[in-house]
C-alpha cells in the first residue's frame, strides 16, 4: 500500500519550453531544459512511465513504442508492450535489447542511475516532469515533433488547453473551499501547493488546506488535519481509504459527509486523461459546495 500510495504521490506532481524542428532533424528541451536531439522522428520508443505512454497514445504515435514499465496499462493496447521493468526499476539490459532510439523518462519517477546508464549506451532520454497543468500539453506537443507526429501533438495539447481553460473561466471568483487531500494513511501524507494534483482542486474552486508546506509530499498529523478545518477531504481512489475519519465530527468535511474518492488514475497521471481527472474533481467540489 505505501509503495503504491507514494508512487501516486510522486505523480502527482504539477511551463511549456521551446520545441524547433532543425534541417538534420528534430529537436526540443525537454522538462528539465535538456536539450533532446534526434537526426530523424523516433520510430522505436521506450516509454518509462506511464502518462509518458498514455500521451503517446494519445497524440497517434503509439505504434512507435516497444516497451514500457508494469503500470503502462491505458490504452489497451499498451498492456501489450514489453516490459522493461517498474517503480522499483528499470532493466537497462531489457531496454537495449529492445533497441530504442529514444527513451521517454520520468525525471522524479526513474532513478538517476539507470537513466545515466541509457545515456551513456548512446540512447537519447526525453525526460517528463509534469509540475504544472500546462506541463502536460507542452509535453505532448514536444514527444508529437520527437516522433514525428506533430500534427497530433498539437491536436491533443489544444483539446487538453481549451478543456482546462473552460474549467477555469466557471470556477472563477468562487470563494475557495478548504480542501485536505490524502495520499496515504499510514504514515498520513498530503502533498503540498506544488502538486498538480494540488492545482486541480484550485482550478476547481478549492484551496488545499496544506498547500504552503515545503515537502512536496508532507507527513502530517491528525492534529493538524483537524486545525486546519477542511470542508472537504479528497483521496485518490476508494472513498473507504478515508473511514478512519469519521470519527472525528469536528471536522467540518467529516461532520457534513463531505468525503470523496477521485478516480486514481485520472488525478494520478498526468497525461491526456487529466483533464478528466480536473472534471471529476471540479464536479465533487460542486456538490460540495452546493451542499454547504
Amino acid at each position: 500500500m505505501m509503495g503504491r500510495a507514494l508512487h501516486v504521490a510522486l505523480l502527482l506532481c504539477l511551463c511549456p519550453l521551446p520545441a524547433m524542428a532543425t534541417p538534420a532533424g528534430v529537436s526540443v528541451s525537454d522538462d528539465t531544459g535538456a536539450r533532446v536531439s534526434l537526426p530523424q522522428p523516433a520510430r522505436r520508443i521506450i516509454s518509462l512511465a506511464p502518462h509518458a505512454t498514455e500521451m503517446l497514445y494519445a497524440i497517434g504515435a503509439g505504434g512507435r513504442l516497444v516497451g514500457a514499465t508494469n503500470y503502462s496499462d491505458w490504452p489497451d493496447a499498451a498492456r501489450r508492450l514489453p516490459r522493461v521493468g517498474g517503480y522499483s526499476g528499470v532493466s537497462v539490459e531489457k531496454v537495449m535489447a529492445l533497441k530504442p532510439d529514444l527513451v521517454v523518462g520520468w525525471a522524479s519517477g526513474n532513478a538517476p542511475r539507470e537513466l545515466a546508464r541509457i545515456r551513456a549506451l548512446g540512447i537519447p532520454v526525453y525526460l517528463t516532469e509534469p509540475d504544472s497543468l500546462d506541463t502536460v500539453p507542452a509535453s505532448m506537443e514536444k514527444l508529437g515533433i520527437l516522433s514525428g507526429f506533430s500534427d497530433g501533438g498539437r491536436r491533443q495539447a489544444a483539446a487538453f488547453r481549451t478543456r482546462i481553460a473552460a474549467l477555469r473561466e466557471r470556477h472563477a471568483g468562487l470563494t475557495p473551499l478548504p480542501v485536505f487531500i490524502q495520499i496515504n494513511v499510514s504514515p498520513l501524507m498530503t502533498v503540498n501547493g506544488r502538486q498538480f494534483i494540488s492545482a486541480l482542486v484550485a482550478l476547481c474552486g478549492g484551496r488545499n488546506v496544506f498547500a504552503a508546506l515545503a515537502p512536496r509530499v508532507p507527513q502530517v498529523g491528525v492534529e493538524a488535519v483537524m486545525a486546519a478545518r477542511p470542508a472537504v477531504m479528497l483521496v485518490p481512489g476508494d472513498v473507504d481509504r478515508l473511514a478512519a475519519w469519521k470519527r472525528w465530527t469536528t471536522i467540518p468535511a467529516v461532520a457534513n459527509g463531505q468525503l470523496y474518492g477521485l478516480p486514481e488514475d485520472l488525478v494520478s497521471r498526468p497525461g491526456p486523461r487529466l483533464a478528466d481527472g480536473a472534471s471529476a474533481v471540479c464536479r465533487v467540489l460542486d456538490s460540495a459546495r452546493s451542499r454547504s
